[in-house]
């Protein structure tokens, strides 16, 4: 029999905040976290806002943000996450079986220095236009820091959160594109489930706020152009939408196996229930028509929990505010909960919070959990002009009270890689 897997923890560095009861206080009036991009001058790019983690640093948990200068902002925003989350839950690591507690992150990869790639670029570059590898190569190993290169691997959160906490445990990253924090989440249910760990820290980290990160979603033409309004830009299930707005930061959660929280009188905010992963198996970029990864994926996440489609009682959506997600999507929900769709609450955090790539899922978990405990929805701002292809109840611009015990949390990432999670309350 698999072991009950609950949540006792929580930590958030976010473009709304790093305190997670004044985030979720961002959230239910409707706030938003996007403005123009300060990270680089962006005044030529298609898109020149993004929602970014402003006035943190690692000094909120007492880190001394020094020590930390080689490491990337995800690896820094990730530390953060995870303190906090570990605080919260009240854990003494000190006093439980290392090997026992372990690290499961959806992080992605560190930021490469745009400024020293552009002299080691020119440094290969010659008049004629020919481009000489040798020099390029000599004035990288001149100008680069091993340190910040090594770095810029995406296992590094986790292995930073290891060494902080003596984790001896499990150890992993995924990067499975805006699916990898929920599947983190899910892998690292499953490994206490199966016995293999009692405590998990588990969650995502990322930025990709740098030229080369908008620059790529801008070839992709995935991007809200909207920079006369961006606080408007990020528009799920909308008629308008004209793209997903890039954002920044970590979620991380501290699961535990039930017993063990039960023992130690550990405050719960909910059970991971199910978990389901797959792939479209599709196209690298574009989401199945249909929606057949999304529906196979979102009922395996129900079997697992062992719960019906008529008991959820709140969907937090993927919702990118891209034209495609946002109405497969719809159309996969509805095939997943049939006419009970249409009554159940569904919301897009993202209209507020920005996309934060690998971290995305890992955040929205945390609101799911939060809507369970307070019992009440979180809004989808920005909705204006409703879509006839996407029909259901987004919660438009005002949260909203509502029984809520079961909730399910979607995550669909580019590469075809879906993961949603089950929570309940306990």
């Amino acid at each position: 029999m698999k072991r009950r897997v609950v949540v006792t923890g929580l930590g958030l560095v976010t473009p709304l905040g790093a305190d997670v009861e004044k985030v979720w206080e961002c959230l239910l009036h409707g706030k938003s976290g996007v403005g123009k991009i300060t990270l680089f001058d962006a005044s030529s790019f298609p898109t020149q806002f993004a929602a970014e983690v402003k006035n943190w640093d690692l000094s909120d948990i007492g880190e001394d943000p020094k020590k930390w200068v080689n490491q990337d902002r995800h690896t820094c925003f990730a530390v953060g996450a995870g303190t906090k989350a570990v605080r919260d839950s009240g854990l003494e690591t000190g006093k439980i079986d290392p090997t026992r507690f372990g690290v499961y992150t959806g992080a992605g990869e560190g930021k490469q220095d745009f400024d020293l790639f552009t002299q080691m670029v020119l440094a290969g570059l010659h008049e004629d236009g020919s481009f000489d590898t040798k020099a390029f190569i000599e004035k990288g190993l001149e100008v680069l820091h091993p340190i910040r290169e090594l770095e810029q691997e995406p296992n590094m959160p986790a292995a930073h959160l290891a060494a902080l906490f003596n984790a001896q445990g499990p150890n992993a990253n995924c990067l499975t594109a805006c699916a990898a924090s929920n599947q983190a989440v899910g892998e690292a249910k499953e490994i206490i489930a199966r016995g293999e760990a009692d405590f998990m820290l588990a969650g995502g980290a990322h930025s990709m706020i740098h030229p080369f990160g908008v620059t790529g979603f801008n070839l992709l033409t995935a991007l809200s152009t909207n920079n006369d309004n961006p606080q408007q830009a990020s528009r799920p299930f909308d008629m308008k939408r004209d793209g997903f707005v890039i954002g920044e930061g970590s979620a991380m959660l501290l699961l535990e196996e039930y017993g063990h929280a039960q023992k130690r009188g550990a405050k719960i905010y909910g059970e991971i229930a199910g978990y389901g992963a797959n792939s479209d198996a599709y196209r690298l970029t574009d989401t199945h028509p249909e929606g057949r990864g999304a529906i196979a994926c979102m009922k395996m996440a129900l079997n697992d929990a062992e719960i019906n489609p008529e008991q959820v009682h709140y969907i937090n959506a993927h919702g990118t505010s891209t034209s495609v997600n946002d109405r497969v999507e719809t159309l996969s929900i509805k095939n997943v909960f049939g006419d009970n769709a249409y009554k159940i609450p569904i919301s897009s955090t993202k209209s507020m919070t920005g996309h934060l790539i690998a971290a995305a899922g890992a955040s929205e978990l945390i609101y799911s959990l939060l809507a369970i405990r307070d019992g009440i929805l979180p809004p989808t701002i920005n909705y204006e002009f409703p879509d006839p292809a996407c029909d259901l109840d987004y919660i438009p611009n005002k949260a909203r009270e509502c029984r809520c015990e079961i909730a399910v949390s979607n995550s669909f990432g580019f590469g075809g890689q879906n993961a949603t999670i089950v929570v309940r309350k306990v």
